[in-house]
């Protein structure tokens, strides 16, 4: 196959910054936030010089290759059996954007290798912490994982929404747990309708689903993001500060991106104090990528490869997020390395950002044949295909947990 490659230009400044229904993850975005903003090249650029550690290589500088392998699981990986990201066993026809890896400019970035990952992580622990992204994620390294030894459930919530299994010959644990807003967050039963009710929003409370957890944990992987534009009300000790998009209410506006700054800004600051010795990542927000309309209007990812750098420019939401996750981020990386905490990075945004083939779009339900493969459906260009680019994250992360 004749090489091929998309770039994503790094800044000058180094940067090394349940399945829950479809439905509901989009439900989350408020109108405004998916509008398309096209952006110029250098707003990706970070003004936070950030140093990973990596001196050997920054691995997030780097293009997709085109590759004649094939994934290391396929459509039968049990963690993904009925999955709306299961986008082969839904039917989608094309396959090319199985084909492509991530390729570090200063250095080769080894293929996943999940034998070697679990000998390394014998009696360890890992926890992958947030929205439906995070269970993304972790599915894909469920299903790499597998190839070499099947993991056992051996706990779930009653909402199936926080799970944990064990790799049995590794005594390695992996864990989901649900938190979306990080903080601590009552969510409306009527989530599911139309017009749900008000998330509350308690921004100086983490979430102790995971805080009650957290240094019992040797690797953690803490993201958050999209729910932060959905209606709600936010409260600062225990008493109603303000809300986001709640024109019924007599209440002020403070807008999502203040809360987003102050609990994330307060999720760094725990991460840095806590004197945890284990390795914590967090990991910046995922992009999506609609195109034509929004979700709501028809709008549809139907690439069938990545796109050139420039092409495709962050929504106005993921836009908002990727700033202010920056701007802590680099402040909480400061102290984090004077007080000899472990706090990483994972930064998949740009060279996700260039995958827009790698969604399920109309694929996220099954249209392989009947009723289904004719029918009209609301397109996912905000979760990944499994197996897909989503993939490549494990890549980097295990360069930099196993081979750094």
């Amino acid at each position: 196959m004749k090489k091929m490659i998309y770039v994503y230009t790094n800044p000058a400044a180094k940067f090394g910054v349940s399945i829950i229904l479809f439905a509901l993850t989009f439900m989350l975005l408020h109108h405004r936030s998916s509008h398309f903003h096209p952006l110029p090249q250098n707003t990706l650029n970070t003004s936070v010089p950030i140093q990973q550690n990596l001196e050997k290589c920054d691995v997030f500088v780097g293009d997709w290759v085109a590759y004649d392998g094939e994934p290391l699981y396929n459509k039968s990986c049990s963690f993904i059996n009925g999955s709306n990201q299961n986008c082969m066993e839904n039917g989608r026809p094309d396959s090319d954007y199985l084909h492509w890896r991530w390729e570090p400019r200063a250095c080769h970035l080894t293929r996943f290798d999940p034998l070697r990952f679990l000998e390394n992580m014998r009696n360890k622990s890992w926890a992958f912490v947030g929205d439906s992204i995070s269970r993304n994620h972790i599915q894909s390294l469920l299903c790499m994982l597998s190839t070499v030894e099947h993991a056992t459930l051996i706990y779930h919530d009653e909402s199936n929404q926080s799970q944990k299994w064990l790799f049995p010959s590794y005594n390695l644990t992996t864990s989901v747990i649900w938190s979306p807003f990080l903080a601590k967050a009552i969510i409306p039963q009527n989530i599911y309708d139309a017009s749900p009710s008000e998330v509350d929003v308690h921004l100086d409370t983490l979430d102790p689903s995971w805080t009650d957890q957290f240094k019992t944990w040797d690797y953690t992987i803490f993201s958050t993001g999209k729910w932060y534009s959905r209606s709600s009300i936010y409260y600062q000790n225990g008493t109603v500060l303000g809300c986001h998009y709640c024109p019924k209410r007599n209440l002020t506006d403070i807008g999502f991106d203040s809360a987003y700054r102050r609990v994330i800004r307060g999720v760094l600051d725990y991460i840095v104090e806590s004197n945890h010795m284990g390795t914590v990542f967090y990991r910046t927000t995922s992009p999506s990528h609609f195109e034509g309309a929004e979700w709501f209007d028809g709008g549809v990812c139907e690439r069938k490869g990545p796109v050139k750098e420039g092409e495709f420019g962050l929504s106005w939401l993921d836009k908002i997020l990727r700033d202010i996750e920056i701007e802590e981020f680099g402040r909480a990386y400061v102290v984090a390395r004077e007080k000899g905490v472990k706090l990483r990075v994972l930064d998949v945004n740009p060279m996700s950002l260039l995958r827009p083939d790698g969604h399920p779009g109309a694929f996220r339900v099954s249209r392989s044949s009947g009723e289904g493969r004719d029918a009209k459906v609301v397109s996912d260009c905000l979760h990944w295909c499994l197996p897909g680019p989503i993939d490549s994250w494990n890549d980097v992360l295990m360069e930099m947990v196993v081979n750094d």
